[in-house]
């Protein structure tokens, strides 16, 4: 039983570390990748779909993004979204090719961008120190129950402990790369 919680806190913290990473893809760098587009959805027929479902995104250039619609009428819609969308990005549409290329990041946008990090990293942290709490409470519960004794106890509450200080420093070493990446130039 205590291997159950174990294995559960241990899937659910490596989930929260993914989600983390997810969200550092969201944040730029100065750098095209085509994941900075995954949270842009286009009205498609009348509904949101994720931009990569109506078009291609590709890297052109280490500044440059190109998004090839699939469908030469989606063309304006594209270009529509991908302005309305927080990124700061404005498309130059040439035919059925769209070139995005990415400002450059200035000192104070750096800055934004790695507070905004902090606060995805922070975020994880506390996400991982949830299921660390409701671990140790169901091996409370197995303890009241007398299923365990206070050795199994205590050996359970310190290697749930290691669990959380392992992906706590996942999450610091994932956000040391991102500031460093954020801070070249």
């Amino acid at each position: 039983m205590i291997e159950d919680i174990k294995k559960d806190a241990q899937e659910r913290m490596g989930k929260a570390v993914d989600a983390l990473g997810n969200n550092f893809n969201k944040i730029r760098t100065g750098r095209a990748h085509p994941s900075i587009l995954d949270g842009v959805t286009v009205n498609y027929y009348g509904a949101d779909t994720p931009l990569s479902q109506v078009a291609n995104i590709s890297v052109l250039d280490a500044r440059t993004l190109s998004v090839s619609p699939w469908e030469k009428q989606m063309t304006p819609e594209i270009e529509k979204a991908i302005m309305k969308s927080s990124l700061g990005l404005n498309p130059v549409t040439t035919g059925d090719l769209m070139r995005i290329p990415m400002p450059p990041l200035t000192e104070e946008t750096r800055k934004g961008y790695i507070k905004q990090a902090r606060g995805e990293a922070e975020n994880a942290r506390v996400s991982i120190r949830n299921i660390r709490r409701d671990a140790l409470g169901d091996v409370k519960d197995l303890l009241k129950e007398k299923e365990i004794s206070e050795d199994d106890d205590r050996r359970a509450q310190d290697d749930i402990q290691k669990i959380t200080d392992k992906f706590v420093a996942q999450v610091d070493t994932a956000l040391a790369t991102k500031e460093k990446d954020l801070m070249e130039i």
